[in-house]
């Protein structure tokens, strides 16, 4: 946990799971009386509660403080005091069940497997569909099953996966073991859309060179329609009669 905020105005989603609970109780307490910070309180305390379990409780109950104000956890006020004190503990995931798409992005491929090997050793099989569902969402798993005499053969399955990064579980059933391969998946990154770029009538992008000949083509298509026009030059008057620089209208040089 070496990430260090400047302030706690700075705690997002994303870094909250890097900071501990004295570091969040500093930032807190730095920012507590200045103005304005009243307003940002729960927005902020709910950012906690990702990471964080969260209570309130009575500075002046001695059985409260007792419970809160130890080594278990990091304490700091409230700019009403009427809302007496705020309590965080880390949460800790001990089960697999306790995983969501947010904690699911900040373990480790090893961290993942333990808590699936604490699963009853029922293997990945074993596991609840809206699990898998979190789990996959952050890491590529794969799984073989094979004789037990055979899961380490020169060349098999789980030597390639290894080369490949993967870490991996086994589970025994029997004479046969289940490798549960586990990596984690690489952050998406996110394309800008070119909102320049031109499609026709059939959803087919247009390229520069085709929309220059569709503008090539509308321009000729005008060029004919106003050769086959007969009005367009009768639309005209006929040309008037010039007339000479000494007639009316036109200054004369003496």
């Amino acid at each position: 946990m070496d990430l260090m905020l400047e302030s706690i105005l700075d705690l997002n989603s994303n870094n909250v799971w890097d900071l501990s609970e004295e570091q969040i109780a500093r930032l807190w307490e730095k920012e507590l009386n200045e103005e304005g910070f009243a307003s940002s309180e729960e927005k902020l305390l709910n950012t906690i509660r990702l990471s964080f379990d969260v209570v309130h409780y009575n500075p002046n109950d001695e059985r409260e403080v007792k419970k809160y104000e130890n080594k278990d956890w990091a304490t700091f006020q409230r700019t009403d005091a009427k809302k007496g004190c705020v309590a965080i503990r880390r949460k800790y995931i001990k089960r697999i069940t306790d995983l969501s798409y947010e904690n699911v992005k900040h373990i480790t491929a090893p961290m993942l497997l333990e808590l699936i090997d604490r699963n009853f050793g029922g293997g990945w099989d074993s596991i609840p569909l809206s699990i898998k569902d979190i789990i996959e969402s952050a890491f590529d798993i794969s799984t073989t099953q094979l004789p037990t005499s055979r899961i380490h053969a020169k060349g098999g399955t789980l030597e390639r996966k290894v080369a490949q990064g993967y870490e991996v579980l086994e589970v025994e059933k029997g004479t046969w073991t289940e490798a549960i391969f586990a990596k984690k998946k690489e952050p998406v990154v996110k394309l800008r859309c070119n909102s320049d770029q031109k499609y026709d009538e059939e959803g087919n992008l247009i390229s520069d060179n085709e929309d220059e000949d569709i503008d090539d083509e509308r321009l000729d298509d005008a060029d004919e329609d106003m050769d086959n026009d007969d009005t367009f030059y009768s639309s005209y008057a006929a040309e008037a009669e010039v007339k000479e620089e000494t007639e009316e209208g036109f200054p004369i040089e003496e």
